[in-house]
């Protein structure tokens, strides 16, 4: 078994996570997109299981090149609002500043799979500072998201060159950063970067996990230190048939997300990015997983189930609805957690 390094494309063979026989396969896939696995997520992985839950994240394959019609190398429209580099201001309010492409392991989903892991990696010092004056000629700009790639992969020192430029940028009230480095490679989130994020405004941190099984204890302790810190954590899940579109695995997965003080904030539909359409389930299937947890957990491990419309339109909640009008009008139907119909009274008239 693999402990220590990073394993790309032709490390997978020797660590016995493929067969030698699909070198060539993923030799290709790794052709177009990036690969890259920590040994804590290789660790992860049961090489008998052809349906393991953690390889299908992150060990190429075959149906990655093949792309459908309605796939996008831009799935949600980054481009479109991208007024200089490094930034991209779909919202009023808020800003997406991208430091850096690179991460520590490339998801077989990412929408941004056209563009992570490849060169340039890092975002340069004058492209970084025209995206900081871009913040600051703006203050409608309430809340930086620090994203990529994965801004976690920064040293230090970088990291709190980033946190402290932000902080004194004085119409912002939030500096928010969304990484996957404290799930697959929990070694970095040292004493260093948890004080790297020390600020006078409001940092969050927004954590990306899938399944349960990638909560392991060195995953926690990393979790917990940053909580710890006095660090607000949030999580985003991304919905992937044969991974996680199972309500007993997603129930596992937001209750050691909370019980680690972890609250599940979104639950991706995923996106249309190409060469993926065999991770997607159907947003029909994606509200009826929904809807069956409601009812069995508690209310701080439900995220809102989201999609983000092709072409940068925005985010949109895409949850079932429980209420309907009542036939005829003159009131409204409710439906509880087990399905079950009841009258509501009609809208009170002013």
């Amino acid at each position: 078994m693999v402990r220590t390094g990073t394993l790309r494309e032709q490390d997978l063979v020797s660590a016995g996570l493929v067969e030698a026989g699909r070198l060539e396969e993923i030799t290709r896939v790794a052709g177009k997109f990036a690969v890259a696995l920590t040994a804590d997520v290789a660790a992860l992985i049961d090489p008998a299981n052809p349906a393991d839950p953690i390889a299908a994240q992150f060990v190429p394959s075959g149906p990655e090149l093949e792309v459908a019609d309605d796939e996008r190398a831009d799935p949600i429209g980054d481009a479109r609002w991208s007024p200089v580099p490094g930034i991209v201001h779909r919202y009023p309010d808020r800003v997406l500043l991208k430091p850096t492409l690179l991460c520590p392991v490339y998801c077989r989903f990412c929408f941004r799979r056209e563009v992570v892991g490849k060169r340039p990696a890092m975002l340069g010092q004058s492209a970084l500072e025209r995206a900081f004056q871009y913040i600051r000629r703006r203050p409608e700009i309430w809340e930086v998201i620090v994203t990529g790639g994965d801004p976690f992969v920064l040293a230090p020192r970088r990291l709190a060159d980033i946190v402290s430029t932000l902080d004194q940028i004085a119409h912002l009230a939030v500096i928010r950063f969304h990484t996957r480095v404290p799930v697959a490679d929990p070694r970095r989130v040292t004493p260093a970067l948890v004080e790297a994020l020390a600020a006078e405004k409001a940092v969050y941190v927004v954590v990306h996990a899938n399944h349960p099984r990638e909560l392991t204890p060195r995953v926690k302790e990393a979790l917990t230190r940053l909580s710890r810190a006095g660090i607000p954590l949030l999580s985003q899940t991304v919905l992937l048939r044969g991974v996680n579109d199972d309500a007993a695995v997603l129930e596992a997965l937001f209750r050691s997300l909370v019980a680690t003080r972890v609250k599940p904030y979104y639950l991706h539909h995923a996106d249309l990015a190409r060469g993926t359409t065999h991770f997607r389930t159907g947003i029909a299937a994606g509200q009826h997983l929904v809807r069956s947890l409601r009812g069995h957990i508690s209310g701080l491990c439900q995220p809102t189930y989201v999609l983000d419309i092709p072409g940068g339109y925005g985010k949109v909640p895409i949850t079932a609805g429980a209420v309907s009008a009542a036939v005829g009008g003159g009131g409204w139907i409710v439906e509880d957690p087990a399905g079950v119909q009841h009258a509501y009274p009609a809208d009170p008239e002013h």
